[in-house]
């Protein structure tokens, strides 16, 4: 039993520290996301030169920062929840309830976006999808491809989020 619980917090390590530096990319991601905007608005307005291209970048940007921000956000007890009721529970409680809405809500919805969102990448990059626009992004499928990738990491981050629920109550006994 022990070794199981020492195999368990290292599992639980290794994911902090995955979920960790996935935010430390993130945070990069968001500055290159700033200055393309700065760069975009700076063109458009003072030169009146515009790109499509550009403009499309900041969008795949915002999705993946907000996609994959989902799981940072899960470690670091950022999501939403109805924090007026949660607020008043003990430790414990709030332990039991965050492994069982883990369990049962978050981790079956996001196995189901998952598993959903295969086939429409996998079409995307079959019918070699671009962008609508003269001058958009080609291979529309990595940008979609961002929608699997995010939640399958989700999924993971949700393990550790269980599995940090798990120590705290193993500590609150």
């Amino acid at each position: 039993m022990a070794q199981l619980s020492v195999m368990l917090d290292i599992l639980e390590k290794i994911i902090i520290k995955m979920v960790n530096g996935l935010g430390r990319i993130l945070s990069v991601l968001l500055l290159l996301m700033v200055l393309n905007v700065s760069w975009d608005v700076m063109m458009r307005y003072l030169f009146h030169n515009s790109s499509v291209g550009m403009q499309e970048m900041e969008w795949h940007l915002f999705a993946v920062i907000i996609l994959f921000g989902i799981s940072v956000a899960l470690k670091d007890e950022g999501h939403v929840r109805v924090d007026f009721l949660f607020d008043k529970f003990s430790p414990r409680k709030k332990a039991i309830v965050n492994i069982i809405g883990t369990l049962f809500f978050l981790i079956p919805l996001a196995l189901l976006i998952f598993g959903g969102s295969l086939e429409f990448v996998r079409d995307a990059y079959e019918t070699h999808e671009i962008s609508e626009d003269p001058g958009g992004l080609p291979f529309r499928w990595v940008i979609k491809g961002m929608i699997p990738l995010s939640f399958g990491f989700l999924i993971i981050s949700a393990i550790g989020y269980i599995l940090q629920n798990v120590r705290k109550l193993r500590e609150i006994k």
